[in-house]
């Protein structure tokens, strides 16, 4: 068994274990909803449950590789060779309405780059499983992208930022303009879930701004595997800290990519 597969194999077992978790507390969360920070950074006892058992399968297995998770932040050294990026509840605000698209995210950076992803959305029992080189699977089963090589017809994915209300740079004037150029624009709420769904092939396309690195290593992966291409918004090398990502199926990315530097501002909209 290679190291890759093991590391796959215990991050899988800590996202079960956190879906479980999450399917416990799910409607039962009464007055255990804060707010972080900005109105609608929603933190959860269902969130802090879920990361303490992600924490404690890889301190178990794994005690001497380092951790970024949403809730906990920094744990080890993270210069460290092997640093997990965790989000214990991807969707926390869709969580504590109880609307069905949430998920735990656990990815494996190596060197700064993403080697192993598990997005676990219990809810639904889908699993999906990637590591480099191992290909990419969900329910044990291997996927790929989407064949849509025209952007008209092509359905995207998006989202929008806790600080959408703060600044002009909100992907409002994207979702408009690309809305115009497709078959349409979803949103699930769910970094991981919207990578996730682009890696089986039931969307072509995402985009977004104002992401953390444990809402897409783990996605990122996954849709490599699954024969997909992620980068910056023009193209360029993803920076995994920029908190803005481009991912598609391939075939749509440099058209899609060129659109989202041609997006007019949004007060010029009829």
């Amino acid at each position: 068994m290679t190291q890759l597969q093991i590391f796959l194999d215990i991050a899988t077992e800590a996202a079960l274990t956190a879906g479980a978790v999450l399917q416990g507390y799910l409607g039962k969360l009464e007055d255990a909803v804060t707010e972080k920070g900005r109105p609608g950074d929603l933190v959860t006892a269902a969130d802090k449950a879920s990361e303490a058992v992600v924490l404690e399968v890889l301190h178990r297995h794994l005690p001497q590789h380092s951790i970024l998770a949403e809730e906990s932040g920094k744990i080890g050294n993270q210069d460290n060779e092997f640093l997990w990026a965790i989000d214990p509840l991807d969707g926390t605000t869709n969580y504590a309405h109880q609307y069905p698209f949430f998920a735990v995210s656990i990815g494996l950076l190596i060197n700064g780059t993403p080697q192993v992803g598990v997005i676990y959305d219990p809810l639904h029992n889908e699993l999906f499983q990637a590591a480099a080189g191992l290909g990419a699977t969900r329910n044990r089963r291997p996927i790929k992208v989407s064949q849509t090589n025209e952007l008209r017809k092509s359905l995207l994915v998006t989202g929008f930022a806790y600080d959408r209300r703060e600044t002009s740079d909100n992907n409002y004037a994207e979702f408009c303009h690309l809305t115009h150029l497709t078959q349409g624009v979803r949103r699930s709420g769910s970094a991981s879930i919207d990578l996730a769904y682009v890696a089986c092939g039931r969307v072509d396309g995402y985009w977004e701004r104002g992401l953390s690195p444990w809402d897409i290593v783990a996605g990122i992966i996954l849709l490599q595997e699954a024969g997909g291409k992620v980068t910056a918004y023009d193209g360029s090398p993803l920076q995994i800290n920029s908190g803005r990502i481009l991912a598609t199926n391939g075939y749509i990315h440099e058209i899609l990519s060129h659109e989202l530097t041609q997006v007019p501002p949004l007060s010029s909209w009829k």
